[in-house]
């Protein structure tokens, strides 16, 4: 194995294997959506336990994840004897297919200068921090108790977000303009901490730019999956942070576009060697996993497969 690849995918383990508590579900949906997805959205438990045995998650971890998804509705089970397979549900593809357009997609356009507003009605205390919590993670702003915005959204996308936020009956949704030139700047300043934002990418992009200047030699497959996952892993749950404000609302220079183009890099980098390592790896009940879908190499704008390994 090249040294300085091993070295910094093994600082990237370290990284992840600190936190408390460990989430394995949440690396297991990382994996499903980045890797299983692409290619036929199932996989065997069987191959899953040593697909993610690298991050530190064990058999016992694994089982009790998988489950616990079934259960929350985004994997659907599949028995054949005594061996199991997991594939994305009806809903978990839907989820996923939004999430893919978030975390892959280009930057946002310029947009209307429209925006959308969500006005929550009163509820229980437990149940507005859920969607307090829910809508910001889909990018909304919060501009006073019970009121979100966020720049006018497309109207599939919106209708996927308030579906998925389970918003009450009661709830009302506007689409607005604002009356003075000014207004946008401020708003955003109310709705979002963009310095918060812009820290945790520049944290990235120092992290995984020690990353990059490490994979300039050949790569083992198990290396080129492990960095793989856990850069879309990090990367996925910082963007899922970020409004996707259009240029014109946002500070310039703004560092998520140097993210953004840096996980670009390393995800060409590493794709050729992460594939091989699903073949290897992981499988179906009934066989191989199939190829990865040709849509895949559209992530990030476009990307050509690096194929040294």
């Amino acid at each position: 194995m090249p040294n300085r690849a091993s070295a910094v995918a093994a600082d990237l383990v370290e990284r992840f294997r600190r936190q408390r508590p460990l989430r394995a579900g949440s690396l297991i949906v990382t994996i499903f959506g980045d890797s299983i997805m692409p290619r036929g959205g199932a996989v065997a438990l069987g191959s899953l336990i040593p697909l993610t045995q690298p991050f530190g998650l064990n058999e016992r971890l694994v089982r009790t994840a998988t489950a616990r998804l079934a259960q929350e509705g985004w994997l659907a089970a599949r028995r054949v004897g005594k061996r199991s397979e997991y594939r994305l549900s009806e809903a978990g593809r839907e989820r996923f297919a939004e999430a893919t357009e978030r975390i892959y997609g280009e930057p946002a356009a310029e947009g209307s200068g429209r925006w959308t507003l969500i006005v929550l009605p009163p509820m229980p205390v437990t149940q507005r921090r859920r969607l307090r919590q829910e809508l910001a993670w889909q990018g909304f702003g919060e501009l006073g108790n019970g009121v979100f915005a966020h720049p006018q959204l497309p109207a599939r996308t919106l209708a996927w977000q308030i579906r998925g936020a389970n918003l009450p009956d009661r709830a009302l949704v506007f689409e607005a303009d604002l009356a003075s030139p000014a207004s946008p700047v401020r708003l955003v300043r109310l709705g979002w901490d963009l310095k918060d934002l812009a820290r945790r990418y520049q944290r990235f992009v120092a992290r995984f730019g020690l990353v990059e200047a490490a994979l300039g030699e050949r790569l083992d497959p198990e290396i080129g999956f492990i960095v793989r996952t856990l850069l879309i892993h990090e990367y996925r749950r910082l963007h899922l942070r970020d409004p996707l404000l259009p240029a014109r609302l946002l500070p310039a220079d703004w560092p998520g576009l140097k993210a953004a183009e840096l996980c670009r890099s390393i995800y060409a980098r590493v794709f050729a060697a992460s594939e091989a390592h699903l073949s290897a790896v992981a499988a179906r009940i009934d066989g191989a996993l199939p190829g990865a879908d040709a849509s895949i190499l559209q992530r990030f704008g476009g990307f050509a497969a690096d194929t040294r390994r």
